[in-house]
């Protein structure tokens, strides 16, 4: 963990982001920052003495930009277009995905190429440090012009005027939660109002986030299936590496190499490798697990990719470019984003998909090979496992619902100006949710496989698998009569989140 996140012209790490966002690491913008924010506001200055129009900086907004604003109203113009603009509803967005977002703002501020003050980011800067996070909801960011009414409600804040969060929770008045804080609401001057609010920053905050989150998801999902491969006596033979050699995709080999590390010294798998097994394929849900898991890696790999170019990028309209000059440009459109984030929802769908075809499997007498009817105690008596699975049915149903994607919708704003939008935020929004649902259903099969592992006693698992079964157990008990199990599933899920499931394989076995 970075003592401080430096923010400068150059780009941030996808680490950076989730510090700032979660663990609340303070900022501070570096003094090349500093350089670059003074001489970019020099030339706005210098734009906004001109007679000609210049768009955010002496003309209206979107559908208005043909009216031109006289100087003693410029001021009054970047107060009314936050104020417009901060009209989001809905839910209120997550502590998080406001810090990712702030956080993003300000780093393309401090390029210098939007022409803010540097007082201005300063307090931006002094906003997240302070804990202080503005009320933000759903609803208002159609993924073009910028992420318009969540950046809006973080730079009504930074006016004084709204709601926010302080660091202990409670929803202040912004004005309140500033004085209390020792910061000075900031009046905005020309060009400034626009340039706080013309970003991707929001999509690609939460993009940042759930690669991180998917990658550990990733792991785990291979830990689960490894887990089901030994519960339903199936064989490691066909993740080896020289077959996955003639198929050369990256993912697949990580997620081959991580099955054949997990399950390596399995007491269990080598119980029925010799001549008496009679069985010549497992079902797809189980040798095809590196593939799915696989593909679904190269497209995060993908992600990751155009994450790190939004990383590097400066996402404003109009900018300023390094000889003075002030020019509008269609960079803030989300479309790379918003493809890449329906892409994850659809693979984490697939995800999801495969493992609940595993769990079923372990539950069904006629495929479970030995296993009790729904692992139950005493099928007919108590009915085990039978409503986990369809729990885990109904999530995987709706993740299929959240991989349609939002990025084919299109719905035109500003008296069609912006008349082809990305709806990237929703994909965004939406890719949280989905990858939530993966949580609980992974969870779900580690519960399930932990518990048919135990049955297949006195067989023992490998030491990997038995390491994660051994982490289950400190927080679930092992095989007995029915009781209530949500509780169960939240304690796994929880495993899942906070890293301890990846640990405990990571402990005995090297994986990815």
């Amino acid at each position: 963990m970075s003592a401080f996140v430096s923010i400068s012209p150059t780009p941030l790490a996808p680490r950076h982001v989730v510090e700032v966002a979660r663990h609340d690491t303070p900022v501070r913008l570096s003094d090349e920052a500093r350089t670059a924010l003074a001489r970019g506001r020099e030339h706005v200055d210098a734009l906004a003495g001109r007679d000609q129009p210049a768009y955010g900086v002496s003309t209206g907004f979107g559908a208005l930009a043909t009216r031109f604003i006289t100087p003693g109203l410029r001021a009054r113009l970047q107060r009314s277009l936050i104020r417009s603009h901060a009209a989001s509803t809905g839910p209120e967005v997550e502590r998080e995905v406001v810090r990712a977002l702030m956080l993003l703002r300000l780093r393309t501020l401090a390029s210098g190429r939007t022409g803010v003050r540097p007082r201005t980011a300063e307090t931006l800067a002094a906003l997240l440090n302070s804990g202080i996070t503005p009320v933000v909801y759903e609803y208002g960011s159609l993924g073009c012009s910028g992420d318009l009414a969540p950046l809006a409600h973080v730079a009504l804040a930074l006016t004084g005027e709204g709601e926010v969060r302080d660091r202990e929770g409670r929803i202040r008045p912004a004005a309140e939660a500033l004085r209390e804080a020792g910061l000075e609401p900031v009046e905005l001057v020309a060009k400034e109002g626009l340039a706080l609010i013309n970003g991707t920053d929001g999509m690609l905050g939460m993009l940042v986030l759930a690669c991180h989150d998917l990658r550990a998801l990733l792991g785990v999902a291979d830990v689960s299936a490894a887990m089901s491969v030994e519960a339903l006596l199936g064989t490691d033979r066909v993740f080896a590496a020289d077959l996955q050699e003639l198929r050369p995709h990256p993912g697949q080999g990580v997620a081959a190499a991580n099955m054949r590390a997990l399950l390596a010294d399995s007491p269990i798998v080598a119980s029925h490798r010799g001549p008496d097994c009679t069985r010549v394929q497992d079902a797809y849900s189980l040798r095809c697990a590196p593939q799915v898991a696989g593909a679904a890696r190269d497209t995060l790999a993908h992600a990751e990719t155009v994450a790190a170019r939004e990383l590097a990028s400066v996402i404003d309209n109009p900018v300023v470019l390094a000889d003075g000059r002030v020019e509008s440009n269609g960079n803030f459109h989300g479309a790379p984003l918003a493809y890449v984030l329906d892409f994850l929802a659809i693979a984490v769908a697939d995800v999801a998909s495969i493992a609940e075809r595993r769990t079923d499997r372990m539950l069904d007498v006629a495929r479970s090979h030995g296993l009790p009817a729904f692992l139950a105690d005493d099928p007919g008596v108590d009915s085990g496992y039978m409503i986990v699975q369809y729990t885990q049915s109904a999530i995987v149903a709706e993740l299929k619902r959240l991989a349609v994607p939002a990025s084919v919708d299109s719905i035109p704003g500003s008296a069609m100006q912006e008349d082809h939008v990305s709806m990237g935020w929703s994909a965004a929004r939406k890719l949280r949710r989905a990858l939530d649902g993966l949580t609980d259903v992974l969870a779900v099969e580690l519960l399930t496989a932990a518990r048919a592992l135990d049955l297949r006693a006195p067989l023992a698992p490998a030491p990997a698998t038995a390491a994660v079964v051994s982490a289950v157990r400190a927080h679930v008990p092992g095989p007995g009569p029915d009781r209530h199990l949500a509780p169960e599933i939240a304690a796994v899920a929880r495993l899942v989140r906070d890293g301890t499931i990846l640990a405990a394989a990571r402990s005995a076995a090297r994986i990815d």
